[in-house]
């Protein structure tokens, strides 16, 4: 194959998981059934949080952004695929695949800069409980927020910036159901030096150290959990941290897995399988690791629902006995009705 700029690459070939026919409608069902339980999911967590006054916390403000990060993480790689098999079609345009890697970075960093600050969070909540409240303030949390989407946007830019210096070949084809960075940067026909040492600096700083700071978030977690004396206090005190820790493992783990695996044709598919856990899987699991077990989401939800039920259904049964009403005082008026 014959390399040519990056910008003479006008369609690129994705592979997916299989190339056998009879497999694709059980694809295309699974992977359009998770999409909607991650979008739906989430929108009621986002729903929840903002309709209740009382979850205006950093909690669950941090807990809403992540949603709505989940909700576009997802649908930069889920909807292409879904597409490409229903039309069956395994092609993406050149500027479509820069497109896809652009918000595919941007969304990953920034569920790795949220997760960082709701351990950080909880890591006040429970060794600093009586300064909860002065150190996390509205003004810090929206400042966290705010950081984070500065650093992943300008992450993003850099990343895409990179690869664009790229030469591709013509006949360019992705071992992946999207155009993820890592097999992006392997695919090139030109040197990529630079890139893997761009790549991978920024996993480690984006990557590495914000997991080293859960993890000595929850080591100091667990020393104050254990100075706690009553075992309802401690059960209490985990409760509010293991929902995030699971989603931690599953996510930290699969994507570092990926990204620190050494690249060799054996691992191609397995790595594609390994990137549905936090490309997928982990976003439609977090409403329900979240919110099942968590009664103030749950609370909300039915507040929420029975409000809009009360306000459509109650003036339908005020017409009613209006109605009612109208037809008793024709029939006392009228003596024909009346007989």
């Amino acid at each position: 194959m014959d390399p040519v700029n990056s910008t003479k690459t006008s369609k690129i070939l994705l592979l997916g998981f299989s190339e056998e026919p009879k497999l694709q409608p059980l694809i295309f069902g699974l992977f359009l059934s998770m999409y909607l339980i991650t979008v739906f999911g989430n929108l009621l967590i986002i729903l929840a949080v903002s309709s209740d006054p009382h979850l205006h916390t950093p909690m669950y403000i941090f807990l809403s952004n992540l949603s709505f990060v989940d909700i576009c993480f997802i649908s930069t790689t889920t909807p292409k695929m879904l597409w490409n098999i229903q039309m069956q079609s395994k092609f993406i345009t050149y500027s479509g695949c820069i497109t896809q890697m652009y918000f595919f970075t941007l969304f990953l960093g920034l569920d790795d800069f949220l997760l960082t600050m709701m351990a950080y969070d909880r890591f006040v909540a429970i060794c600093h409980p009586l300064h909860y409240r002065v150190i996390m303030n509205s003004k810090l949390c929206g400042l966290l927020v705010l950081v984070s989407w500065i650093m992943s946007v300008l992450h993003s830019l850099l990343q895409i910036f990179m690869v664009l210096q790229l030469s591709f070949c013509k006949d360019l084809e992705i071992p992946h159901f999207f155009c993820e960075l890592n097999r992006m940067i392997q695919s090139a026909c030109s040197d990529t030096f630079l890139n893997n040492i761009v790549m991978y600096f920024a996993v480690g700083l984006l990557g590495v150290a914000p997991l080293a700071f859960i993890l000595y978030s929850y080591s100091k977690i667990v020393s104050s959990i254990h100075g706690i004396s009553s075992s309802q206090g401690k059960y209490k005190a985990f409760s509010t941290c293991a929902s995030h820790l699971s989603v931690v493992s599953l996510f930290y783990c699969t994507c570092l897995g990926v990204y620190l695996s050494f690249a060799s044709t054996d691992s191609l598919q397995l790595s594609a399988v390994i990137s549905v856990m936090y490309t997928v899987v982990t976003p439609m699991l977090n409403p329900f690791i979240y919110s099942l077990r968590n009664k103030d989401i749950k609370g909300a939800l039915k507040r929420f629902f029975w409000e809009k039920c009360k306000r459509a259904i109650f003036p339908m049964v005020k017409n009613c006995h209006n109605c009612s009403d109208q037809t008793l005082n024709i029939r006392n008026c009228n003596p024909m009705i009346r007989l």
